[in-house]
């Protein structure tokens, strides 16, 4: 349990290091002054889905195993078709 949460520790902090990050926070940063407010705000809604993506990725790796998240990625599949048989 607690090899776990520090692999999930160690997952959350690479995801903020992680290049792509560090580019979406670089040019942000670089082009504050420039942007409008909208511009901005929407730089800033990128950047967190974009982290909390890549860390939601890294932990969901550490979680599951591969047999597992198969098995959850058809459960969702099978929950989307039966959304579409609904409407």
């Amino acid at each position: 349990m607690i090899a776990t949460a520090i692999q999930i520790q160690e997952a959350t902090g690479e995801a903020v290091v992680d290049f792509s990050t560090l580019i979406k926070a670089k040019s942000i940063y670089d082009n504050r002054e420039t942007m409008t407010n909208e511009e901005f705000t929407q730089a800033l809604w990128d950047y967190s889905a974009h982290l909390a993506s890549l860390t939601a990725t890294l932990v969901t790796n550490i979680c599951l195993t591969e047999t597992q998240m198969d098995e959850m990625i058809s459960v969702i599949k099978e929950f989307d078709e039966l959304g579409k048989g609904a409407l």
